[in-house]
């Protein structure tokens, strides 16, 4: 059963054995699995609960329902924009289908630095391989790769670098291009359409508009979760307490929200919020002579891994193609007004590539810090450090060479207002 905010009219108080916080990627596959072996979980859930009905493909609409602060938010210095979901079914609900083993070379460092054991691959492998059967995970077809990807696979071939199709976790895919904004055709096998189910289906309780505020403790453990409703159309209180008890409390909201919550509660001590790492993006867009249409078919099916290792005191990063649609265009453009106007009426002929750093690994990488503002709500500082910049500088060049590689008549730094157009490498 789901409980939306408008079903609640009055306070509610319940008892469970376990009450899982959030319903993204982490806290839906607990649910599920102990809901099925008949335990009684209660998930609670800040966003809402929606249907491909209201996944109209209209981003004006989507980042106010879908997505954390309505899609703007950031950290503290406005530097780095978070696409962050909010709603039943998290991240899972507007990623970009886009699905990853934790690669061999991560579960090494977790293991040799940080001392977690029995995750190496043999051992992760039965665990990949039934979620990847319930997502439906499996690769796009090459036939299928839209002009913007093309631009990665094809320019990645004619410079010799590593290049893959990525797999994605679809059932019926329509290539509509909309996957961040909803998927409109229920084939982004996402939690919503997944685990979630299938925890309902075993029994749980969904509360969905139910923002978490504190959690309650005695004598060292959980005794009660508190939450408030929030007003479908609006990020605020509308009225309604919602009490949980519990017999053990999984959080699961997510690296910035999770330890805000923990904050909140009085339970910051040692390593909380400390160590959040956001694999930073940085983008070069490049112009073509025919029509791209970035926003048109699978957003992300193409990836090249040729610089995620660089050495040991770099670091690396991933190349990447992200959907361009306008207004997701213009939030990441550095220039405003005309100029803005006149990047956005090529958009159609515009290609842009995306490098992901791989931020955490080295030695003295903090990454950021997750503080709380006079509201409650998370604050996140993430200084770049000069290990970080160079990587950008170098994923700059990268990016570059590769549009004109692919046969990019110009080339463009989405994030330097005044560096003028590339005709050339030269």
């Amino acid at each position: 059963m789901i409980v939306t905010g408008a079903d609640r009219t009055a306070d509610v108080e319940v008892s469970c054995d376990v009450c899982v916080i959030g319903s993204g990627a982490g806290g839906s596959v607990v649910a599920a699995g102990l809901a099925e072996r008949g335990l009684s979980v209660v998930m609670l859930e800040e966003g809402g609960s929606h249907s491909r009905a209201e996944f109209t493909g209209e981003e004006d609409r989507a980042y106010p329902m879908l997505y954390q602060e309505r899609g703007t938010r950031a950290t503290a210095d406005l530097a780095i924009t978070i696409l962050q979901g909010r709603s039943v079914g998290g991240g899972t609900t507007v990623n970009w289908t886009t699905c990853f083993r934790t690669p061999d070379r991560i579960l090494a460092h977790w293991r040799e630095v940080h001392g977690l054991e029995g995750i190496d691959s043999e051992a992760m492998r039965p665990h990949f391989e039934a979620v990847e059967a319930r997502l439906n995970i499996g690769p796009w077809s090459e036939a299928l790769v839209n002009r913007n990807n093309r631009v990665l696979l094809d320019g990645a071939r004619k410079l010799g670098w590593q290049a893959d199709i990525l797999r994605r976790n679809v059932k019926g895919c329509g290539n509509t291009g909309y996957c961040g904004l909803g998927c409109p055709l229920d084939a982004k096998q996402g939690m919503h359409l997944t685990y979630i189910p299938d925890a309902l289906a075993a029994g749980m309780v969904l509360h969905a508009d139910t923002r978490v505020t504190r959690i309650e403790t005695a004598g060292g453990r959980v005794v009660a979760v508190h939450g408030e409703t929030l007003a479908s159309d609006r990020d605020l209180p509308s009225g309604p307490r919602v009490v949980v008890r519990p017999k053990v409390t999984v959080l699961s909201g997510g690296a910035i929200n999770s330890p805000a919550l923990l904050l909140r509660s009085g339970l910051g001590d040692g390593p909380v919020g400390r160590r959040t790492m956001l694999h930073p993006v940085v983008a070069v867009s490049g112009r073509y002579a025919d029509r791209v249409e970035g926003w048109s078919g699978a957003p992300q099916s193409v990836a090249s891994h040729q610089f995620v290792d660089r050495g040991a005191d770099q670091v690396g990063f991933f190349l990447e193609t992200p959907p361009l649609h306008p207004m997701l265009a213009a939030t990441a453009l550095p220039m405003f007004g005309d100029a803005q106007r006149a990047f956005l009426s090529e958009l159609a002929h515009t290609s842009s590539l995306i490098a992901v750093t791989v931020d955490g690994l080295l030695p003295g990488d903090v990454g950021g810090v997750v503080t709380l503002r006079r509201d409650g709500r998370p604050k996140l500082d993430y200084p770049v450090k000069p290990a970080l910049a160079e990587a950008w500088k170098a994923a700059h060049v990268a990016m570059a060479q590769l549009h004109f590689a692919a046969g990019a008549e110009q080339v463009a730094s989405n994030h330097v207002e005044t560096m003028a157009p590339l005709t050339s490498m030269g």
